[in-house]
């Protein structure tokens, strides 16, 4: 048997993904899944992008700039600017999703073994992003009961080693929905350039903020160009999710020039989606506008919904499209798997993504699940309805 690699095998699974396999088998017995475990926007794309891939007539499908087309480049910069974020087209890597943008980045500013932090609970494929460049995560619990904010200076700074090469968050985040201020994305600034150390941020979610919350990005900042880099992709704010087109965007040249190295080697990002990510920059703002104002409403109807539930916690997120909730149950991807495999409510039940997933320390977050309000409020209400009775039955179950 031919021995395949110890990063593959060790990389984790995504706690997003790794029940799917009960899912099919729910959907192939007849059963209606409600899908609260994965940010996939419901909300149309916009129509112009479509048209603009229906209407491209081309006849020959050529690599592009590696950096990404100048055309787009520029447009993110104008688009930029209407958020007082002020770059160039230089300072931008058109990326295959933010993913990738992740991936460049980690590789580009660390070494096998060096660390970096972040505040827990993550994006699950943090772990995976960083296990594949063979970077070692540091992670800094933020706390459910302060509604995940940024852990102390001190906390942070205890993890600060000599092997410490970034910090790292999602901004607004997933999977909490907290948004971090500017005092917060400031404090963190100054400590990158105290410690020389980058500050990365992935600020996909810029637009989705409730309430009088704001989103300061960390390009804002300039006393930090030189150790802030952001992460950005059309995939949430443009339920273009399969397009993936990202981008990595600073200030700081070295990073960019390193980075083109890595974006030299996939040679291009794909041609139709960057039409289509193009055409969606010059949309009326109407479209955020109101899938902002759909998914306030949604958040407000989960949020309402949940807390009727007996003994069920719930995070109220600021910003993205998920919350963080605390289940009554010891075993929450257990309970996940129950309801799949063992649950229905006339013909239906619910997916959600165990919460443990999200954090790289052991033993957190047993109990809570991640549920993102991607679907409008009627299904949101079914869904805890649906939850209710799961919990009540699960709860006879294992007594």
């Amino acid at each position: 048997m031919p021995i395949l690699s110890k990063k593959g095998i060790e990389l984790p699974i995504s706690p997003i993904s790794k029940l799917v396999a009960f899912s099919d088998e729910a959907k192939s017995k007849g059963i209606d899944v409600l899908h609260l475990n994965i940010g996939q926007p419901d909300i149309p794309s916009p129509k112009e992008s479509l048209n603009a891939v229906r209407n491209s007539n081309l006849k020959l499908l050529p690599y592009g700039p590696s950096q990404g087309t100048i055309c787009y480049r520029k447009k993110l910069c104008d688009y930029y600017s209407k958020h007082k974020i002020e770059i160039s087209p230089d300072d931008i890597i058109v990326t295959t999703g933010a993913s990738e943008a992740l991936t460049f980045a980690l590789n580009v500013i660390c070494d096998p073994g060096d660390e970096i932090i972040i505040p827990e609970p993550f994006y699950a494929n943090y772990n995976g992003f960083a296990s594949a460049a063979n970077v070692n995560v540091i992670p800094v619990i933020s706390e459910f009961k302060s509604q995940f904010q940024l852990p102390s200076l001190e906390d942070i700074n205890q993890k600060i080693s000599s092997k410490t090469r970034a910090i790292l968050l999602c901004n607004p985040s997933n999977p909490t929905g907290y948004v971090y201020s500017k005092e917060e994305i400031t404090t963190l600034c100054e400590l990158a350039i105290k410690k020389d150390i980058f500050l990365i941020v992935d600020e996909v979610y810029r637009e989705f903020i409730y309430g009088d919350h704001k989103h300061y990005s960390v390009l804002k900042h300039k006393k930090s160009f030189k150790n802030t880099v952001m992460i950005d992709s059309v995939s949430k704010r443009y339920s273009m999710c399969g397009a993936r087109v990202g981008c990595i965007v600073s200030k700081n040249k070295a990073l960019i020039r390193n980075t083109l190295k890595f974006a030299h080697l996939r040679l291009s990002p794909p041609t139709y989606a960057l039409i289509a990510s193009e055409a969606a920059l010059n949309i009326s703002d109407d479209y955020l506008k109101n899938a902002v104002g759909e998914y306030s409403q949604r958040r407000d109807v989960l949020i309402e919904q949940l807390e009727k539930i007996p003994n069920v916690e719930v995070s109220h997120p600021m910003g993205a499209f998920y919350c963080i909730v605390k289940l009554p149950v010891r075993d929450a991807e257990d309970f996940s798997k129950f309801l799949l495999t063992d649950f229905r409510d006339n013909s239906q039940t619910i997916m959600l993504a165990p919460a443990s997933g999200f954090y790289s320390s052991p033993r957190l977050g047993l109990n809570e699940v991640r549920i993102a309000f991607i679907l409008d409020s009627k299904k949101l209400t079914r869904a805890a309805i649906i939850l209710g009775k799961a919990l009540e039955a699960y709860s006879k179950l294992v007594s």
